[in-house]
């Protein structure tokens, strides 16, 4: 089964400020984007992320073939319960995962 990983040019993630994370898929191609981009439900990153869908924040950003995700960190940036001060890791979820509809849009 294809992932968003094996789609898309390079996703990071990374701080956005000590109370946020965001994550960016910067897609190779406009078909990669648009694959993606209808592929991706919000509410099933959420869900991903342990997170109710209203605290997401989604931008998709056509001109730059980018898809960007913004959530609140588990923990502040520093706590001694932090695991990834930089925010690093987080972008590992996402690359693993095979959105349902992803198949079906790739035929």
């Amino acid at each position: 089964m294809k992932t968003v990983g094996s789609i898309a040019q390079k996703i990071r993630s990374k701080n956005a400020g000590p109370f946020w994370v965001t994550i960016d898929i910067f897609c190779g191609t406009q078909t990669a984007y648009q694959t993606l981009t209808a592929a991706l439900k919000t509410v099933d990153v959420a869900e991903l992320y342990c997170q109710p869908s209203q605290m997401l924040k989604r931008f998709d950003i056509a001109d730059l073939r980018v898809i960007k995700f913004s959530f609140p960190r588990p923990v502040v940036q520093g706590h001694r319960g932090d695991r990834d001060m930089h925010g690093a890791q987080w972008a590992v979820l996402l690359a693993e995962f095979s959105p349902p509809e992803i198949e079906a849009l790739l035929a």
